[in-house]
This record gives C-alpha cells, structure tokens and sequence, in this order.
C-alpha cells in the first residue's frame, strides 16, 4: 500500500490515448509515491460544451463529478480531448477545486509549440504529466507559488508550461510531504514517504510512445 488510505484514480472521458493515462498514472506514482489506477473511461461531457465559445466549462464538468460515485478513490484526474475553459480565462491546460477530490487535464492545447507547429510526443507527455501534477497538487491544497522553478507556478500558455520544471520548491515539497503524512495510516506508509526528498527530481527519462 502506498501514502494513502485510498488510490488516485485517472479517469477518460470519452476518446483518449491510452499512453496519456499511463504518463499520469506513472508520474503521480513514480513523484508523489501515491497508488494509482486507471478506471473504465466515462462518457464524453458534452453537457459541458459552450456554444458561445466552442469550448467545455471545466466547472461544470467538476460539478458533475461530485454526483459520481468515486466512494473507493481519494482523488479523481479526468482526462479528456476537448478545449476547456473557465469564466475569467480564455482557456486553462487543467482545473481542480483546491482542497478537494476532482481535477481534469485537458490534451486540446498540449501538442503544439509556442509557433503552432506539432511537438515531439516525448514533450506532449512530459506537457501531460506537468499539468496532471500540478492540478494534483491543488487537490492536496498547494496554492500557485511565485517561484517560477516551482511546479506550481501559474502556466497562462505553451511557452509557460514548458518552461516549468517538473519538480516542486522546496516550500510546496515540504508543505505536500505534511499533506501526505498527516493522510498516512501506517508504518509502512511512512517509511515510503521519508524517501520522498525536499525537492522532487524530475527524471531524465522521457515516455516515448
């Protein structure tokens, strides 16, 4: 068992790759020693689509989350294709409810660079498993952090997200490690999260599909 009561669970929502899910899964594992598994894909949110702005509002696909029964997962990643966005932005790469158990990570905007052209897939996945981890970090109250080499820090476009890095400052490390050992139940839990360190070291490795 790892850090927690209860896995994370990485839900689809309609059509999506599956090596998308398995760079998330093995990301929240392989980062934040949390147990992961990838659940039976639900049906695409179209009651979330916006005719205004051919986009899907985030909230409400949020919202419909909290009527699902998740009861054996302590927080849920939806993962979906289509452009999402909220009121006050022109779109966000994810959303969650700060605190709470759901978040969602869009693919719309993740393959393309700053110029339009199409990235290489290895950037497409380290670009998913960025914003799956930091909406993560939101659902265990990690706010946006002013340290631009931090993980949480705010990413408004391509440019930005790119250049974050993959691992946390060492405020955000230490204020999720808390997080994680206050949700633990047992020795064994314990001893797997003291191997987490301060800053969390983002591998070398990229997924290539």
């Amino acid at each position: 068992m790892s850090s927690q009561k209860k896995p994370v669970g990485v839900v689809p929502l309609g059509e999506v790759p599956e090596i998308a899910l398995k760079v998330i899964a093995a990301h929240i594992s392989g980062y934040y020693k949390l147990s992961v598994q990838i659940l039976p894909p639900l049906e695409h949110p179209e009651y979330a689509f916006d005719e205004r702005r051919f986009q899907y509002n985030a909230g409400i696909i949020l919202k419909a989350f909290e009527s699902m029964r998740f009861k054996d997962y302590d927080k849920i990643i939806g993962v979906l294709n289509p452009d999402l966005f909220i009121p006050i932005f022109t779109h966000v790469f994810g959303e969650a409810k700060q605190g709470g158990k759901f978040a969602l990570v869009s693919l719309f905007r993740l393959g393309k660079n700053p110029d339009g052209s199409p990235s290489p897939s290895s950037l497409i996945y380290e670009r998913v498993a960025k914003v799956a981890l930091h909406e993560l970090g939101h659902l265990f109250n990690l706010l946006h952090c002013q340290e631009k080499r931090c993980l949480m820090h705010f990413s408004g476009d391509i440019q930005d997200l790119d250049e974050t890095p993959i691992n946390l400052c060492r405020y955000c490390s230490t204020f999720l490690k808390d997080r994680l050992l206050r949700q633990s139940d047992n020795e064994e839990s314990l001893k797997k999260l003291d191997k987490i360190p301060l800053n969390l070291l983002g591998s070398k490795e990229r997924f290539r599909q």
